[in-house]
């Protein structure tokens, strides 16, 4: 079976999508990274009162809230997951360690063209002309060689953090994944047979990097997407220009709140759900004067998993949206078609 590094590596980008701008050698936006007509094409319908749900994981209601999140959202924040304070407190800590390093540092860690990890900007950056303001480093698995090459004899703590990290954010998806399968109206057979494949996931972790910016109107944190993932969890720190599109209403800012983590559904669970869990879309934008972090968690299914759509035991007419299709061809048709992967796949 391959390794999530593997897939991603079969799909190499040019290193014009891979190579960041040294940020702080800039005064000025640079035309390169300037959104025409930002205000009229991303025009947000934030009202700053609607918040996405705000669910608490000891609330004995908690699986029929994260249901009914799924279904009418695609994102929600979860509180007393379990994950230490201290711990996203460090986890922040270490990133901003990182990025605050001088750029040429930075490109020592740079991913290669057919690389999955290591220091860059966003995958999805070869699909817009217009560059984005962001920075990341990306790891799949407990080996992070690349920080070997930022700090060659003080990498320990850095590594340790981020492996603490990434166990405590499995446990965390796997408990969120189970309550949500349990509870989407499909034989107790066919909910066994979801988790038990899904024993084994694969899973990345990304450091998003937002640097104080000149001409925050007419810049781009990250242009929008959906994930590829089952689900994604998100640790924001306090402050963050995340947004997420919900229907009928516009995007709506996802407001950093202290503890909480917020999770939203990937393209897998999307497509195991039959669509009836959507896969959210959302963006950053360049809200604040300031730099600011995020540290993202993907849980996805293993490379070799069959994603089929599940059909409501409840529902005697309802019929897959979707064919069947493995992990890593999704990967390789979203890695050629960003925004149109799932109408590839549609029935």
């Amino acid at each position: 079976m391959s390794t999530l590094s593997q897939v991603y590596g079969d799909h190499p980008l040019h290193l014009r999508h891979i190579i960041p701008l040294d940020f702080d050698s800039v005064q000025m936006l640079p035309d390169s990274h300037i959104w025409p007509k930002l205000d009229d094409i991303f025009e947000s319908s934030d009202d700053g009162l609607l918040m996405i749900p705000s669910i608490n994981l000891t609330n004995p209601e908690a699986q029929k809230l994260i249901t009914h999140a799924c279904e009418t959202w695609g994102v929600f924040q979860v509180t007393d997951h379990g994950v230490p304070l201290n711990l996203l407190d460090e986890v922040e800590f270490q990133a901003r360690r990182l990025f605050s390093l001088p750029a040429r540092q930075k490109l020592k860690a740079l991913r290669s063209s057919g690389g999955a990890t290591g220091y860059g900007i966003a995958r999805l950056s070869e699909f817009f002309n217009t560059c984005m303001w962001h920075e990341g480093f990306t790891i799949i698995g407990s080996r992070i060689d690349h920080v070997r090459e930022l700090w060659p004899h003080d990498y320990r703590r850095f590594c340790g953090v981020m492996e603490d990290y990434q166990t405590k954010m499995k446990e965390l998806a796997t408990k969120l994944i189970g309550l949500i399968i349990k509870n989407m109206g499909i034989s107790a057979e066919e909910v066994k047979g979801v988790l038990y494949n899904i024993g084994s996931p694969s899973s990345a972790l990304q450091l998003n990097s937002y640097p104080f910016c000149p001409d925050r109107d007419r810049a781009m944190g990250l242009a929008p997407h959906t994930d590829t993932s089952l689900l994604t969890i998100l640790h924001q720190s306090s402050a963050c220009g995340l947004q997420t599109l919900k229907e009928g209403v516009g995007w709506v800012l996802v407001r950093p709140t202290r503890g909480a983590l917020v999770v939203n559904i990937g393209d897998f669970l999307h497509i195991i759900s039959n669509a009836r869990f959507p896969s959210v879309l959302h963006r950053v934008i360049m809200k604040k004067p300031r730099h600011w972090l995020s540290v993202a968690y993907f849980y996805c299914p293993p490379t070799d998993f069959n994603l089929t759509p599940l059909v409501f035991s409840s529902d005697d007419e309802q019929v897959p949206q979707y064919r069947d299709v493995s992990v890593a061809e999704y990967i390789g048709i979203k890695a050629r078609n960003l925004g149109k992967a799932l109408s590839f796949i549609k029935l």
